[in-house]
C-alpha cells in the first residue's frame, strides 16, 4: 500500500496505528549498521481508535517488522542468538498481529515470521488473533497467516519446548493460563464447525477450511502447500491437483475426532458442497483426507454425493449424473469421488451411469476430465464392456476399449429378450475393420499394459488382424498403445514378438504413414539382427515407393536401405555392430 509523501505537516493526515507522523518518527530507533540484532520496537499500535474495519499498520512498524525478518535470515541458523531474536520479534508481532495480518505486506513478512517462531510465540500470536477469527480468516491477506499459522502444527505439535516456557510464562503475569497447541487448534475446529456453510462458502475462509482439514487429519497435500506458497490472491482458487503428495505426520486422537465432526457437516448440506464452486473444494479436500485416515466416512461422503446426484431429473439420454458430468463445478467433486471410491462401488457406478455413454463423455469438454479418473482408478481389466461374459468375448476387448464400446454396439448386434450374450464370433471379428480409436481408449490400453499380468490385452492384441493392427499403428491415439507394448516392463520379450508379428506385410504401410512411421522407427530401435533382416528385406521390395514418401524416406535412411540392397554384408557388420553396443549399453544400465 502507498505511504504517501514523506512530510510530516499534511493536514488532515490521520496515523491511527501509529499516533501522528512526527510522534511515531521520534522513536523508530534504527540500530547501527552491522549489528545482528532487531530493531527497536516499533511505536504502539493502539493508541489511537482504528478509522476502518481492521486498525492501521505504520509505515514505521512495517518498517521495524521488515528489518526484523532480514536480521532473522542473516542470524546463525544454529545457536542462541536467533531464537532469542526472534522471541522478542514475535512479541512485537503479538502486540500487532492483527494490523500485520491484515496488511499486504505486513501479512507476507508476518508469514515468514511464523516459520521462526517456537512453540510459545506461535500460540501467543494465535491466541492474539482468535478475538478477531471472522475477520482475518475471511480478509484477503489475513486469511494466508492463518494457513501459516496452521501449517506450523506439524512442526512444532508436542514440542518439548512447552514445557521449558512455562515457568517463563508464569513469571510474565500473563492475564490467564496460556491453551496450549492442541487446544488453539480444537477450538479453531469449533468455531469453524459452528459456521460451517459460511467458512466453506466464502473465497478466502474457504482457504482456512482445507488447511484445517488437513492439519486435524495429519496429512498436508503437495497441492495445498505449493498454493499457499505460491499466491496470495484469489486467482489462486482452482481445483486441488488431481495427483498430490501426500505428507503425514502424527496428530492425538482428538484431531481425528474433530475432523470427523468437520466432515459431518458436510452431509447436512450436500447439495451446496456439490454445486457451489467455491465449497466444493473443501469437499474435495476432505475425500483425498478421510480416505486416508478414516476410509468409512470417506464412503458415505462419496456414497451421499452419488446419491444425491442419481436422484435429481434425469436426462432424456440416460443417467441424471451425466448431466453434473458436463458442469464444471460438480464434473472436478466427482473427478475426486471417482480417485477415492472403492473398487466394489467403481464398478456399480460405472454400470448404473457411464454404460454406453464413454464415446460421448469422451468427447465433451468438460465430462472427458472426470473419465480420465474412472480410468486412472480401474484395478482390474475386467470392465463391463460386455466382454467379460462368456469368455469367449474376452478376445474383442482391445478393439473395445479402444473404441470405447460395447460389445454388442461396436459388432451392431441386436439384444434379444431373455437370451444370454453370444458366443464371439471370430469371422465376424476379423472382417470388420478396427473403428475410430479415442484418446481415452488409447489411455486406458496404455494403462492395461502396465498391469503387472496384462495378458487378456496381450491375447486380444495378438488376435488382431494384419491390417487391424495396422490401423491402431497409424492411429493419432492408438500409435501410443505400440509404445506401451514396447516399453511397458510388464510385457515379456516373447509376448512382444507374437503381437509384432502381425504386423509382418505391413511395413511399407506403416513407414509410409505420420504415425506408423514413427512406431516402425521404435520397433526397429528394439529389433534383433534377424528382425531387422526381414523388416528391411520387406521395405526393399518397394523401395522406390519409399524413397519417394516424405515418411518413407526417413525410414528407408534409418534402416540404411541402400547399403542393405547393394552392399549386404557391409549391412549387416554395420548393424552387428549397432547391436553390439545396444547390448553393452543395456548391461550397464542394468547393472
Amino acid at each position: 500500500m502507498g505511504l504517501g509523501p514523506r512530510s510530516p505537516h499534511r493536514a488532515g493526515r490521520r496515523f491511527p496505528a501509529g499516533g501522528k507522523r512526527g510522534r511515531g518518527a521520534k522513536g523508530s530507533g534504527r540500530p547501527p549498521p552491522g549489528r545482528r540484532q532487531p530493531p527497536c520496537p516499533p511505536p504502539d499500535g493502539s493508541s489511537e481508535p482504528a478509522l476502518d474495519a481492521h486498525p492501521h499498520l505504520s509505515p514505521e512498524a512495517l518498517g521495524y517488522f521488515r528489518q526484523a525478518l532480514s536480521a532473522l535470515k542473516e542470524a546463525p541458523e544454529t545457536g542462541e542468538e536467533r531464537e532469542l531474536m526472534a522471541h522478542n520479534v514475535l512479541k512485537e508481532v503479538e502486540a500487532q498481529a492483527l494490523a500485520l495480518a491484515t496488511n499486504r505486506t505486513g501479512s507476507e513478512i508476518m508469514q515468514e515470521l511464523l516459520g521462526f517462531s517456537s512453540l510459545k510465540p506461535l500460540c501467543r500470536v494465535w491466541a492474539a488473533l482468535r478475538s478477531s477469527l471472522r475477520s482475518v480468516a475471511c480478509h484477503r491477506c489475513g486469511v494466508h497467516v492463518l494457513q501459516s499459522a496452521l501449517l506450523q502444527v506439524p512442526r512444532l505439535l508436542g514440542s518439548p519446548a512447552e514445557k521449558e516456557e512455562d515457568v517463563e510464562e508464569e513469571e510474565n503475569g500473563k492475564d490467564g493460563p496460556l491453551e496450549t497447541l492442541e487446544e488453539l487448534v480444537l477450538g479453531l475446529a469449533s468455531e469453524v464447525c459452528d459456521d460451517f456453510l459460511f467458512y466453506c462458502g466464502d473465497t478466502h475462509g474457504s482457504f482456512v477450511v482445507r488447511t484445517l482439514l488437513q492439519v486435524l487429519g495429519g496429512t498436508l497435500l503437495e497441492s495445498e502447500r505449493a498454493r499457499h506458497r505460491g499466491s496470495q490472491s484469489p486467482d489462486s482458487q482452482k481445483s486441488p491437483a488431481r495427483e498430490c503428495k501426500p505428507t503425514d505426520f502424527e496428530v492425538p486422537e482428538t484431531f481425528l475426532n474433530r475432523l470427523q465432526d468437520l466432515s459431518s457437516c458436510f452431509l447436512k448440506d450436500i447439495s451446496v458442497f456439490i454445486t457451489d464452486k467455491i465449497s466444493s473444494f473443501c469437499l474435495q479436500v476432505a475425500l483425498q483426507i478421510l480416505h486416508r485416515k478414516r476410509p468409512q466416512l470417506c464412503a458415505h461422503l462419496c456414497g451421499a454425493v452419488i446419491g444425491y446426484l442419481s436422484s435429481r431429473n434425469p436426462s432424456a439420454n440416460g443417467s441424471p449424473l451425466l448431466l453434473f458430468l458436463r458442469d464444471q463445478t460438480s464434473s472436478r467433486l466427482l473427478e475426486q469421488v471417482l480417485l477415492v471410491l472403492e473398487p466394489r462401488k467403481l464398478q456399480s457406478l460405472f454400470e448404473d451411469h457411464f454404460r454406453g455413454q464413454l464415446q460421448a463423455l469422451a468427447a465433451h469438454p468438460i465430462a472427458n476430465f472426470p473419465l480420465q479418473r474412472l480410468l486412472d482408478a480401474i484395478t482390474t481389466p475386467e470392465l463391463a464392456f460386455h466382454c467379460a461374459e462368456p469368455s469367449s468375448r474376452q478376445v474383442a476387448c482391445v478393439p473395445l476399449f479402444a473404441t470405447l464400446m460395447a460389445y454388442e454396439v461396436y459388432y451392431g448386434l441386436l439384444e434379444e429378450g431373455g437370451a444370454g450374450p453370444a458366443e464371439h464370433q471370430v469371422d465376424m471379428a476379423t472382417a470388420r475393420a478396427l473403428g475410430d480409436v479415442t484418446v481415452l481408449g488409447s489411455l486406458l490400453l496404455q494403462h492395461l499394459l502396465h498391469f503387472s499380468s496384462p495378458g487378456i490385452i496381450l491375447q486380444s492384441l495378438g488376435a488382431l488382424t494384419g491390417p487391424q493392427l495396422l490401423t491402431l499403428a497409424q492411429s493419432p491415439a492408438g500409435s501410443h498403445v505400440l509404445d506401451a507394448i514396447l516399453t511397458s516392463p510388464s510385457v515379456t520379450r516373447k509376448q512382444r514378438r507374437r503381437v509384432l508379428k502381425t504386423l509382418k506385410g505391413q511395413y511399407v504401410a506403416l513407414a509410409c504413414s505420420r504415425h506408423g512411421s514413427r512406431v516402425l522407427d521404435a520397433i526397429w530401435s528394439g529389433a534383433a539382427l534377424g528382425a531387422r533382416k526381414e523388416i528391411a528385406a520387406e521395405l526393399g521390395e518397394r523401395n522406390q515407393e519409399l524413397i519417394r514418401d516424405p515418411f518413407g524416406h526417413h525410414v528407408a535412411r534409418n534402416v540404411a536401405l541402400t547399403t542393405f540392397l547393394k552392399r549386404r554384408e557391409a549391412w549387416e557388420q554395420q548393424q552387428g555392430a549397432v547391436a553390439k553396443r545396444r547390448r553393452a549399453l543395456n548391461s550397464i544400465l542394468e547393472d
